[in-house]
């Protein structure tokens, strides 16, 4: 597996920072000549490889027009077809969904699949109407990256031990050189991208070379919750990312708050333009109105985020060979309405960063990571299987009387549910509650009545789990 390196650049000649801004200018306007031709479903170029769309811009002279050198705009063309190849490729997935639900006939669903992967769809009504559907034009927002191939880059150390990235510019034979704030000198196909005001340079290496993989992972299997208070909460009762929850509250509320006096000076601005005060909001456009800061400073949150649920994934990992992780790819309907705030605080949350971490992690230091289904894992008890009322951090559980640490709870149902004969990872939500109402009857059919005797309950007390109860 491949994992992307980012390396920055040091403090450089301003000149060389706009001569590379415009060469991503021109290499953005091949991009989205590419998207035009061949990113929609009546594009001439469906189902064209990169070196069929380069030939043809050879022949009818297409590239002249760009003002950019050879090996720059094909892989500028090269990266963009791999761009509207994804794209099609998510397209085919809602069809082939599309595709189980109007027939189950084994052999017309294979003859649609064979279609679909050969593409074929055109022919076929159905197909061919999904893909309408699902493939939307695609459209270029991409003005300031620049690819650079294996062969067209070095690197150099002077004598202070500075590394400098050496790429072609827009004139033939002449290199641009970048200093770069790294002793480790990119390798492969590079990915310049120019973003305020610095050279960001993403290059990919084999996850085994990272230090990491060398990290040795535990020998147990645990169970983990995913939450927005906590990254994860394991199975043996230990949070980790404590500090996740807080920071994604923080940097919600301050950009609400940003964003209310920013939609204020937008409205003096236009106001001011109303008026024919020209100035005034060209001034707060220019001053006030900006995307520097602002895209600068959500990278830092977005960093510091990252940092804190890989830091809390390697801690699991530290102690468990097999990490039980619920799959939270699907939504489920019925959820409770919450309250502006905490809706908005909440679509923060990033799940699905939890879920790279926990794949790249495992994957790098040799754990295995198992999905399983994530029906009523918050709400069922762990100890009698009866769903219970879910207040906050707390469950009550209505069958064996005792209140459980909800995150806790649904760790050890995780854990407990890789072992489950009869639910599956793919089994519907209202099939899963029927199977744990169904145990909680029997259960209850074959349990005698409890008593509720002073002794019985200081017994209840002393219970083993106790370290996981609500006091």
């Amino acid at each position: 597996m491949k994992v992307t390196r980012i390396a920055y650049s040091a403090r450089q000649n301003p000149a060389k920072y706009v001569a590379l801004t415009e060469q991503a200018r021109r290499l953005g306007r091949v991009r989205s000549e590419v998207w035009q031709r061949y990113g929609s479903i009546n594009g001439v170029g469906s189902g064209l490889k990169d070196r069929q769309v380069r030939d043809r811009w050879l022949a009818d002279d297409t590239h002249v027009r760009f003002g950019v050198l050879a090996n720059a705009w094909k892989e500028t063309v090269r990266d963009a077809m791999a761009d509207i190849a994804a794209n099609l490729a998510s397209a085919k997935v809602e069809v082939r969904r599309a595709i189980i639900r109007r027939t189950g006939d084994p052999g017309e669903r294979k003859r649609m699949f064979t279609a679909l992967n050969n593409n074929r769809w055109a022919i076929d009504p159905f197909l061919a109407r999904q893909m309408r559907k699902h493939w939307k034009r695609g459209k270029n927002r991409t003005h300031h990256q620049i690819v650079v191939r294996a062969d067209q880059h070095n690197t150099v150390a002077d004598g202070r031990g500075r590394l400098w990235l050496a790429v072609p510019g827009l004139e033939r034979r002449k290199m641009v050189k970048i200093p770069l704030s790294t002793t480790v000198a990119p390798t492969g196909t590079l990915r310049l991208i120019l973003r305020g005001g610095r050279v960001e340079v993403h290059y990919q290496i084999e996850a085994s070379q990272i230090r990491s993989s060398q990290r040795p992972c535990g020998d147990r299997m645990i169970g983990v919750d995913k939450g927005y208070t906590e990254a994860l909460t394991d199975s043996d009762g230990d949070y980790h990312g404590t500090g996740l929850g807080q920071l994604l509250a923080a940097e919600s509320d301050r950009l609400t708050e940003r964003s209310r006096r920013r939609a204020k000076l937008r409205s003096i601005a236009n106001n001011a333009a109303r008026r024919g005060n020209h100035a005034k909001a060209h001034r707060i456009n220019v001053n006030n109105l900006g995307h520097v800061k602002r895209s600068r400073r959500a990278a830092r949150h977005r960093a510091q985020v990252r940092t804190e649920i890989f830091t809390a994934v390697h801690r699991v990992v530290d102690k468990a060979r097999t990490v039980v992780a619920e799959d939270l790819t699907k939504s489920f309907a019925g959820r409770k309405t919450l309250d502006k705030a905490t809706n908005r605080r909440l679509a923060a949350w990033t799940k699905g960063v939890t879920a790279e971490a926990l794949v790249n992690v495992s994957e790098r230091r040799g754990s295995a990571l198992v999905h399983v289904n994530a029906a009523y894992t918050s709400q069922a008890c762990h100890r009698c299987g009866c769903l219970g009322r879910r207040s906050g951090d707390r469950l009550h559980c209505t069958s064996c009387g005792v209140v459980w640490q909800a995150d806790v709870n649904a760790a050890i149902n995780i854990l407990q549910r890789a072992g489950d004969p009869d639910i599956a990872l793919h089994t519907p939500h209202h099939r899963v509650k029927q199977i744990l109402q169904d145990r909680t009857d029997r259960r209850r059919t074959r349990l005698p009545v409890q008593d509720s005797s002073p002794a019985t309950i200081g017994r209840r007390a002393n219970h083993p789990n106790r370290s996981i109860m609500s006091d």
